[in-house]
């Protein structure tokens, strides 16, 4: 407990819990307006999404406090509560959620052209989990109460954006959740005026009721490779297809990043060998290409786009069939029967349905220290992997003294938009999992949460090849990340 905290003991635990169950069973009676006002907090988690949850529920498993957890929507899960309905998570859902809880059965896929790969969780299975570890799990500790449609207004006070009562966490640590939250097309109008045209954010495909002739997907990353597997998956001809990608994007084979810590590491070792020989980033990209472990849409084109969430083959297989690809730049306007872009106008069918799938995603702010006087923001630790760096801060919270400490054990690193980027992720990454892993109880707990990547199931038994990989790891990681600092111009 930090100094000055008011003891788990002491604290009031009752309306914001109440409200909540309320809010899954209805009121057994007629509402009666309550204001709370001052509310006895050691901490104030604002926003229950991924991150806010992560760390909450590691923090409060490691030490005697109480956590008011604010957010602005109705239920935790954050932008999970608007992700189109046929989102899936990119990566197994063992990755994801919280230290305490995992999310799914940790099985492998039997069916579908997946078989074989682990298990990754739909919009309503993460929904719902995050329902289940906020009802089952953090609320009956007595040492968590949620604020659900509460707009955090700072100097340690938040309103309902319901009933407009507000409320006061005194001096309570703030521990900011939503520093990277990102921009998804179901908040985020289009990037481009819209004149005449029929254009939806790719939430509303599943309620399309006519058909159009030709439908146009607006957007490079993942949620526009959704958008078209899934136009694709629902009898819709490739040749109707018009995919808008100002930029080519490079993404990770999804078959390298599994629970497996033999496979995990294989392809870090893949990336570290090959990093070492590499004479361009371009060489180095393409290298691990022939590796198996980054794919590319289009062979004929070298990517410039990095953000590498991973896709399967038989989705790379699926998008190759769309031929008409536009490669002019940014949207800027959508009209009647044509798009102007940064390099040029095309035209569209009259009928043209246009899919938004534009918005920014992953957001890019500077890295800034985890732990300040000010709050706790929370990043990525480990490269990759933001619920397992919320969890790891809220462990490092939990045990460790001074914000001082907190803060070279535990060093943020950033997302990747470019190749450059990617490089850079990588060598932060890599410095910030040699600093927390060398802290024994760190490395203890690390190494039996299944948010950490590298972690070994209690199930493995692939221990001769786990023991290669690491040999194989061991001996090209310093050359591997001292050849991408140079890349990156970081040397």
């Amino acid at each position: 407990m930090r100094p000055g905290a008011v003891p788990a003991s002491r604290t009031h635990a009752g309306p914001a819990r109440a409200h909540w169950a309320r809010l899954l069973t209805g009121p057994p009676h007629p509402r009666t307006l309550v204001v709370v006002g001052a509310i006895a907090a050691d901490y104030v988690v604002v926003g229950a999404g991924a991150m806010g949850m992560a760390f909450t529920d590691a923090l409060v498993d490691n030490a005697d406090v109480h956590v008011a957890l604010v957010d602005r929507r109705h239920a935790p899960g954050g932008h999970w509560l608007e992700a189109y309905p046929f989102v899936r998570l990119h990566q197994a859902s063992a990755f994801y959620g919280v230290p305490s809880t995992r999310l799914g059965a940790g099985r492998l896929q039997e069916l579908g052209p997946e078989r074989g790969l682990h298990e990754r969780a739909t919009a309503p299975e993460i929904c719902a989990y995050y329902g289940r570890v906020l009802t089952e799990k953090l609320l009956p500790s007595g040492q968590v109460d949620f604020y659900p449609a509460c707009e955090w207004l700072g100097q340690g006070r938040f309103v309902s954006r319901v009933s407009g009562e507000e409320y006061d966490v005194g001096d309570a640590r703030v521990v900011d959740g939503h520093y990277l939250a990102p921009s998804i097309p179901a908040e985020t109008p289009p990037p481009f005026t819209v004149d005449g045209a029929r254009v939806i954010p790719v939430n509303d495909l599943v309620d399309v009721e006519q058909a159009p002739s030709q439908c146009v997907v607006v957007g490079s990353g993942k949620t526009a490779t959704d958008a078209c597997v899934w136009l694709l998956g629902n009898g819709v001809d490739p040749d109707a297809i018009s995919w808008v990608r100002p930029r080519e994007p490079w993404m990770l084979n999804r078959a390298v990043v599994q629970p497996n810590p033999a496979i995990f590491l294989g392809m870090a070792a893949d990336i570290m060998e090959v990093a070492a020989a590499a004479d361009s980033i371009d060489e180095l990209f393409l290298g691990l290409e022939a590796r198996g472990v980054l794919l590319r849409i289009d062979p004929t084109v070298v990517p410039t786009m990095a953000k590498t969430p991973t896709l399967a083959q038989w989705e790379l297989d699926q998008l190759r069939r769309i031929e008409h690809v536009v490669r002019l730049g940014h949207v800027h306007a959508v009209e009647r029967g044509r798009m102007v872009l940064t390099d040029g106008t095309v035209p569209i069918a009259t009928d043209a349905l246009v899919v938004h799938c534009a918005a920014s995603g992953l957001k890019y702010p500077p890295l800034v220290p985890i732990w300040t006087p000010q709050a706790i923001t929370l990043q990525p630790i480990r490269t990759g992997f933001p619920c397992f760096g919320a969890a790891l801060a809220g462990f490092v919270e939990a045990t460790v003294e001074s914000d001082e400490e907190k803060n070279r054990l535990c060093r943020p690193t950033p997302y990747s938009d470019t190749p450059l980027d990617w490089l850079e992720m990588q060598v932060i990454g890599g410095r910030s999992s040699a600093a927390f892993s060398k802290d024994p109880a760190i490395k203890a707990w690390a190494e039996r949460t299944s948010l950490n990547p590298t972690h070994a199931p209690a199930d493995f038994t692939d221990d001769v090849a786990l023991a290669a990989v690491r040999d194989r790891l061991r001996t090209s990681m310093a050359p591997g990340r001292a050849r991408m600092a140079e890349l990156a111009g970081m040397a």
